[in-house]
């Protein structure tokens, strides 16, 4: 038990040690954001130039794949929806479903027998079979969970940053209109602008633009903006583009009258977060504040009651 303890201890100091170094490395998501769509766009130009016949299916050598490919994880059902999801999170690589699914499967055996050989194996807990097996039991369908609840979270973080984002995107998607640019120069433009302050909806933008060059249909282009983000105000900028193309209205009017209610919804939000200050507040106050108040009024009364009563 002892070892074991040391070996755990060891394990923890190593991730932590790990952590704070990888937060204190500056990188730069520039270059490796540039790689990204530089394949992007080789593979949607091959897509789009090579003729349609049936190629075939070059072997991978790796694991995750093979696993998931031999238990036929690929073709059930769910599969779209979880590339929908990777995709909101930022994850679109061709092996992030793979990697997902792989996981999805690994995590509840890898740590499941760990925790069972640790308390039936190495008996490292005194605690009763009953309650092994509900610890056990519970550590099972929490590790099943994890993979949801980091992609959840990540979707949510990168939804948040371009929301936040989006209407100093929709300003100058307005300033490059007036220009006399057009929707596929204003999206790469805006992107390369907004690269290093709001790398998300740089990565969005930029990506769209090379599917309005490179997809037969514009409209699926921008259905693929919607789908990826997921926020009911890209829709709304979506839609307004396609009746911008589709009727012939000035582009950056639309546009400029998005910005607007993009504003005014961002300043709504942060409305709505201060009015709940308050209500938040009201426990923590009870609990942490009003106890050291009355020690500080109280205390010194009451120790000098304590010392006369002890004095008599």
């Amino acid at each position: 038990m002892e070892d074991v303890i040391v070996v755990m201890a060891s394990i923890t100091v190593l991730i932590s040690f790990a952590a704070v170094w990888s937060s204190l490395l500056y990188r730069d998501p520039s270059q490796k954001r540039a790689k990204i769509l530089a394949e992007q766009r080789n593979s949607l130009r091959s897509g789009m130039i090579a003729p349609r016949r049936r190629r075939e299916r070059l072997d991978t050598a790796s694991f995750m794949r093979q696993v998931v490919e031999r238990l036929q994880l690929m073709k059930s059902a769910q599969a779209g929806n979880i590339s929908n999801k990777l995709m909101s999170a930022g994850w679109r690589s061709k092996d992030a479903v793979v990697q997902y699914l792989f996981f999805k499967l690994a995590l509840p055996c890898i740590l499941g027998g760990f925790v069972i050989v640790m308390f039936y194996g190495l008996d490292a807990s005194n605690l009763d079979p009953g309650m092994k097996m509900i610890v056990c039991a519970g550590i099972i369908g929490a590790s099943a969970y994890l993979p949801d609840v980091i992609i959840k979270n990540a979707a949510g973080k990168r939804q948040e940053a371009i929301r936040k984002s989006l209407p100093d995107g929709l300003d100058l998607m307005v300033i490059c209109t007036e220009a006399g640019l057009s929707l596929d120069a204003t999206l790469t433009r805006v992107a390369q602008e907004m690269e290093s302050s709001a790398p998300e909806l740089a990565d969005e933008f930029s990506l769209t633009g090379l599917e309005l060059g490179f997809l037969p249909e514009r409209r699926v282009a921008l259905d693929n903006l919607s789908q990826r983000t997921d926020l009911q105000i890209v829709r709304s900028l979506v839609n307004t583009l396609v009746q911008a193309e589709r009727y012939g209205t000035p582009l950056s009017q639309s546009l400029r009258v998005m910005s607007t209610e993009s504003r005014d919804e961002r300043m709504l939000k942060a409305e709505e977060k201060a009015a709940r200050l308050p209500a938040m507040m009201t426990v923590p106050m009870i609990l942490f504040i009003l106890p050291p108040l009355f020690v500080v009024l109280l205390g010194p009364a009451i120790v000098n009651t304590i010392d006369a009563l002890g004095g008599m």
